[in-house]
């Protein structure tokens, strides 16, 4: 489940799994695979949950839309509804891939694209239900998912302000455990389109809720990003191979992708500290080495008074600090110093 201070990431199947459970079961093992940083030695916890997608396709599209033909290299079918079909796992499908996803040690999240597929629930309660960014005007879809009590996670993709609130009206009637995704509907999003600082505008307006990103971008610069900003949940589409037959393939992570993605993501974790300045005890060593100390320009005689205009800086950082000058200025020389030596409290009155 989620928890405070680390973020929740969610690896998308979506359709990658074409129609093939064992295809879904080898994007879980992906998603579940230890995350590990070369150069700290640091084992970093993995993706926290995968997700599916349920439909019925007898509340999908209208008769001309699923009896259009569909014919090009992305196709299952030779209409949409024949594509859609093959790409589409029942119930039982899902509840196989979820108890693996269990296994693995992992949440499961299951969106839900019409009131029929709540039937699943009959076979197991996911984790998370999320509402797909095309459903977010779906009142009464929200209303059915909202009276599950199971908590919920929205995408704002296809939303404005009037259409977010009114599906947190919706959903509020019955529980208020929900978090909002920022999302671009755009597949894959151009850059310009992306606006990140939606993130911290819902944060500030809609705070009393879990604020995330849901990704579509190429890469994996934008979850980080957004993790900085303030996002506590991370979705992005995961594949085994990009360059599988389908339409989400190649805008979606493959195995290296996943690895690099989540690395960063936990990096950022650990980079963002507290809101606070301070010196960090690691820089000790460095402070003492590479900052500077008040030296001796010239030779300096013992008795002689030293002035300013015999004094500069050099390292290393263990003698006075400039702001110091007046513990030196004036005072007189005990001993010799050579040019170009630290003066140390030791060698003056």
């Amino acid at each position: 489940m989620i928890t405070k201070g680390q973020t929740y990431i969610i690896g998308e199947i979506g359709q990658n799994h074409n129609g093939s459970v064992d295809i879904a079961k080898l994007i879980v093992e992906l998603i579940a695979r230890p995350v590990h940083e070369d150069v700290f030695g640091l084992d970093l916890k993995p993706m926290n949950a995968v997700k599916m997608t349920r439909r019925d396709l007898n509340e999908e599209f209208t008769n001309t839309q699923m009896n259009r033909p569909y014919e090009n290299a992305n196709s299952f079918g030779k209409t949409y509804g024949e594509h859609r079909a093959f790409l589409e796992l029942d119930d039982d499908a899902h509840f196989e891939v979820y108890k693996f996803a269990k296994d693995k040690g992992l949440d499961f999240v299951e969106t839900l694209c019409a009131k029929g597929c709540l039937s699943m629930l009959k076979l197991f309660t996911p984790d998370y239900l999320k509402v797909a960014s095309r459903d977010l005007t779906n009142l009464p879809l929200l209303a059915s998912m909202a009276e599950t009590k199971i908590p919920i996670i929205l995408s704002t993709g296809m939303a404005g302000k009037k259409e977010l609130d009114d599906a947190l009206e919706a959903i509020t009637h019955y529980h208020d455990e929900i978090s909002i995704l920022h999302c671009v509907s755009q597949y894959p999003t151009h850059p310009g389109n992306l606006n990140l600082n939606t993130i911290r505008y819902l944060k500030k307006h809609y705070g009393q809720y879990r604020i995330g990103f849901s990704d579509h971008t190429i890469g994996i610069s934008a979850p980080a990003i957004a993790v900085g900003m303030g996002a506590e949940i991370i979705e992005k589409h995961i594949t085994i191979d990009r360059h599988m037959k389908g339409t989400d393939q190649p805008g979606s992570l493959g195995p290296d992708g996943v690895n690099r993605m989540v690395r960063d993501i936990r990096m950022v974790e650990h980079w963002l500290g507290t809101e606070d300045i301070y010196i960090d005890k690691s820089v000790a060593g460095s402070k003492e080495k590479l900052e500077r100390s008040i030296a001796s320009k010239y030779e300096i005689k013992a008795g002689e008074v030293i002035t300013k205009d015999k004094i500069h800086m050099l390292s290393p950082g263990n003698g006075f600090k400039w702001a110091q000058n007046d513990m030196i200025i004036g005072h007189k020389a005990i001993k010799d110093i050579p040019a170009n030596e630290i003066i140390y409290q030791n060698l003056i009155d």
